[in-house]
């Protein structure tokens, strides 16, 4: 009889923890989202423009993630099998599709994502299923204006001798080295499906190089001290820190460039795939699209957006202006990145 008490005392107990423990665990988890993006100056202004304003306006929490490239975050997803933790990501075209591919990222369609329709069809097309643009940059040549006169009219403009120990590149483990790799072939004859000018004109570049850095950020200082006058960079960075007062321009060499798509992915092992999907859709909104443009000083991939000229004229703000660019294909990107990244540590290394 005792036996009997103890094992029904034991089986009350643990109905009562039950009965009182999960309900606000799983309201909790069913508002919260987390969020993987990257640091520095992008951290603040998601924080202003995204994050504060969408838990007013959903009553919700966004956790936030800054740690990692595009190519790390994918790296983790990969090798946790489409569960890192996180249930919305920042990468790029090439890790979209990739992901989509190996299956380790969720399929999002105009059923959960109304504001899918709204992206050009042949911007989103680039990304799609597994990927939704939320924003669209391209690779700029950033120059010094007090030590590099005329203005750089060619991505050549590396190999001058006149700036030897001036010169910044990104390491490969970054996409803006990859396009800039991909336009050093362009320049001396190649493509990124005839890569060996690209990498020969690398291998006479090393010696005039000051740093190779794998984070864009981490560039910065060097363009603050002046110790740097030439790198590649993106548009929205090179614009934000010429309006910071840095002598600082940035153009488009005459070999062109590449643009550069943002996708927003949801992992296969999302916690909080509803509200994802809901924040996604609330960030490709006319409204939060122009927002984010205008303070990450970026372009859209929604039309019907209004921009000032100023804005217009540096950024690109429609299909038009998409379509002077370079396009390269995400996925034969994606395939051939790991291989492209051997051959330029091999490169560096000599």
């Amino acid at each position: 009889m005792n036996m009997i008490l103890v094992r029904l005392a034991a089986v009350v107990l643990v109905l009562a923890l039950l009965s009182s423990a999960p309900a606000p665990v799983v309201k909790a988890q069913s508002n919260q989202l987390v969020v993987n993006g990257f640091g520095g100056e992008y951290e603040d202004i998601f924080k202003k423009t995204l994050k504060e304003p969408f838990e007013r306006q959903f009553n919700a929490r966004i956790l936030f993630d800054p740690t990692g490239s595009a190519s790390e975050d994918y790296a983790k997803i990969r090798a946790t099998r489409g569960d890192p933790g996180w249930d919305v990501v920042v990468m790029t075209a090439p890790e979209a599709i990739l992901g989509c591919r190996e299956k380790l990222l969720q399929p999002m369609t105009e059923a959960n994502i109304p504001n899918l329709k709204q992206l050009y069809p042949e911007v989103q097309n680039a990304v799609a299923p597994c990927g939704a643009v939320q924003e669209i940059q391209y690779m700029s040549l950033m120059y010094n204006t007090n030590s590099v006169r005329p203005a750089p009219d060619s991505w050549k403009v590396f190999w001058d001798p006149r700036y030897k120990g001036h010169i910044i590149i990104p390491d490969i483990g970054s996409i803006l080295a990859v396009y800039f790799l991909i336009m050093a072939s362009y320049a001396y004859g190649g493509d990124e499906k005839n890569i060996d000018p690209g990498f020969d004109a690398i291998a006479r570049l090393k010696p005039n190089v000051t740093a190779i850095i794998l984070s864009s950020s981490a560039m910065i200082p060097y363009v603050e001290r002046e110790e740097v006058w030439l790198l590649p960079y993106w548009d929205g960075r090179a614009h934000y820190y010429r309006g910071r007062g840095l002598p600082v321009d940035f153009v488009i060499p005459k070999e062109g460039s590449i643009f550069l798509l943002g996708a927003l992915s949801v992992p296969m092992g999302a916690k909080n795939k509803a509200l994802a999907y809901k924040f996604i859709d609330w960030w490709l909104s006319a409204e939060v699209q122009r927002k984010w443009a205008m303070a990450y000083t970026v372009g859209s991939a929604r039309g019907g957006l209004s921009f000032p000229t100023e804005h217009r004229q540096a950024h690109i703000s429609s299909i038009a202006q998409v379509r002077k660019f370079k396009s390269v294909d995400p996925l034969f990107i994606g395939e051939k990145r790991s291989d492209w990244a051997e051959r330029w540590k091999k490169v560096i290394a000599r």
